[in-house]
């Protein structure tokens, strides 16, 4: 194997009960990750990283192999994703699959577009470049940002910019969320996603949402209905 798609789904979701397998749209959130990634048809295999027997189920009903549960020592609260990533790259190793590059996508990305998939491989194959993701530019500068004190007052962080035009000011970029490709020797060497030669490619704010509460999640189905002609 070459490459594979990683898409982390541990069972303990808090905010969101069972958030990764929650109904989106009239199947589980995490079909959508599964399908964007078979459909990109850039993978050696599209497997998927739990601890949940529930969510190993689903994965596999729409697609996705399960090799293997992830361990405890992965499973908590604060673990990071490259340690998680760093596991499922070794196992496979242990297997006799040593693999070029790997894309971790998250299970919540419902609005996750095939083509930025295939756009950010490509970016890849660049030798000077250890891992891309897509990013989105803030909706407004974040330059003529303000900060609020405890009691309210507020005050521009950047006081410097309080008479610059807003087209006048450097875009800034936040990540989207949505997934990471990264070759795995840099993920080894640096144990982290985001290294001192990461790529951006900028995606349209449409194609990406945060989902961390019940109005997030309308936010994003609110967002998939609009970009699919629902």
């Amino acid at each position: 194997m070459k490459r594979i798609a990683i898409i982390p789904a541990r069972g303990g979701s808090k905010r969101i009960p069972r958030k990764n397998i929650k109904e989106f749209l009239g199947k589980p959130i995490i079909a959508y990750s599964i399908e964007a990634a078979l459909t990109s048809n850039v993978f050696d295999e599209v497997m998927v990283s739990t601890d949940d027997e529930e969510i190993a189920n689903v994965a596999r009903t729409y697609g996705a192999a399960v090799p293997f549960m992830r361990s405890a020592a992965t499973s908590n609260d604060y673990v990071h994703i490259a340690e998680v990533l760093l596991e499922v790259i070794h196992e496979y190793e242990r297997r006799g699959n040593k693999l070029e590059s790997i894309c971790c996508i998250l299970a919540t990305a419902p609005l996750i577009q095939p083509d930025n998939i295939i756009k950010a491989l490509d970016k890849l194959s660049d030798e000077e470049v250890d891992s891309v993701y897509p990013v989105v530019p803030f909706s407004y500068p974040i330059l003529r940002s303000l900060v609020m004190d405890a009691n309210g007052y507020v005050r521009m962080k950047w006081p410097e910019y309080y008479n610059s035009r807003s087209q006048d000011l450097e875009s800034a970029y936040h990540d989207s969320g949505t997934f990471y490709w990264i070759k795995t020797e840099k993920l080894k060497e640096y144990e982290r996603i985001v290294t001192p030669r990461s790529l951006g490619i900028v995606v349209e704010e449409m194609t990406v949402q945060d989902i961390d509460t019940e109005e997030d999640w309308k936010l994003a189905e609110l967002k998939y209905r609009l970009l699919h002609g629902m």
